[in-house]
């Protein structure tokens, strides 16, 4: 009798701090949604504007606009294909020169280098992330440009003129500016973000699986492929679509050395634009029809952009399921 006694007065004793601890906990469930909830009523609001600034765009161009390379404000004509293909292909060479770098300097930072480095390239890496797009445009136009313009035009045009496919997509004469100028600035760019994401995310694989593997001979360049590889590969993958989130997006550096010409040209060492670089360099001065066709390419950006996050995602869905297998 005691005993109950007792339990019915520590049960007593403790309702009002349970009572305490279940409305706190109500409290942080109901902020956490309205933290989710804000999040999905920004990209609304986003692409609600987006696609009402859009609208008169379609009313006047239809699907052609994607399809059109004209760009004449006077007469009131617009098309968004050659601001599309610059996109695209400046990010491709981008990812290109950057994903094989920054994995490869993960590896080595992980896995070969002495520990006394590890610390300075480690911090190079995050101050060149942390470096403003707009230096990175300023060092590409005065410096890599220049560069670029005379290798091009000495050794790179005259060395692919008399082959096929490769005569015009290094076509002359080079200036400087161009999709390839671009890409390379680019790819410095996003190089950090892939180095550094990688980097983490291999060092979260557990040593006892690396050592298993160099206990039954493998070499480092086995433990690498065979077992660090396919544990982060989901990381690995994150860290990728995050610098190219960035590269399609990408402003201030690419409109200092891309050209900003609306005139398409196959070859990458002609100027040509990008969708963000075309609205930074028209925004200032549009209206009316301009205007809308500013938003129909940043809504363009955006669907660009959601279609190579839904492609990450499938890509990581068939390697679980490969790897289930």
């Amino acid at each position: 009798m005691a005993d109950i006694m007792m339990t019915d007065r520590l049960a007593a004793e403790r309702a009002p701090a349970l009572k305490r601890f279940a409305r706190g906990d109500a409290i942080f469930r109901w902020i956490t949604r309205l933290a989710a909830y804000f999040v999905l009523l920004v990209l609304g609001g986003i692409i609600f504007t987006l696609v009402e600034g859009s609208i008169p765009t379609f009313q006047k161009f239809g699907l052609g606009f994607f399809v059109s390379d004209a760009w004449n404000p006077v007469k009131g004509e617009y098309g968004a294909f050659v601001a599309i293909y610059g996109t695209l292909v400046t990010s491709i060479i981008a990812m290109l020169i950057a994903v094989p770098v920054g994995v490869g300097v993960a590896i080595f930072l992980t896995e070969l280098c002495p520990l006394n480095l590890r610390r300075p390239i480690g911090v190079a890496i995050e101050l060149l992330a942390g470096i403003p797009s707009i230096i990175y445009g300023m060092w590409g136009f005065f410096v890599l440009r220049p560069i670029l313009q005379d290798f091009e035009q000495n050794y790179l045009v005259p060395a692919f003129q008399d082959i096929p496919v490769l005569n015009t997509l290094f076509a002359g004469p080079a200036s400087g500016y161009g999709m390839l100028t671009a890409g390379i600035i680019l790819a410095i760019m996003i190089l950090p973000f892939i180095a550094a994401v990688t980097r983490d995310v291999f060092m979260t694989v557990p040593p006892v699986l690396k050592e298993a593997a160099y206990g039954i001979g493998c070499t480092t360049k086995e433990v690498v492929t065979k077992v660090v590889l396919p544990f982060s590969r989901v990381g690995v993958l994150g860290g990728i679509m995050l610098a190219l989130g960035r590269a399609l997006g990408e402003t201030m550096a690419v409109t200092f050395v891309v050209g900003n010409s609306h005139r398409f040209s196959a070859s990458l060492l002609q100027p040509s634009t990008t969708i963000s670089a075309s609205i930074a360099s028209e925004f200032g001065e549009a209206k009316d029809e301009l205007l809308s066709t500013l938003f129909t390419l940043g809504l363009m950006l955006f669907v660009i952009t959601f279609i190579v996050l839904a492609i990450a995602r499938l890509m990581l869905m068939q390697m679980n399921k490969r790897a289930g297998s």
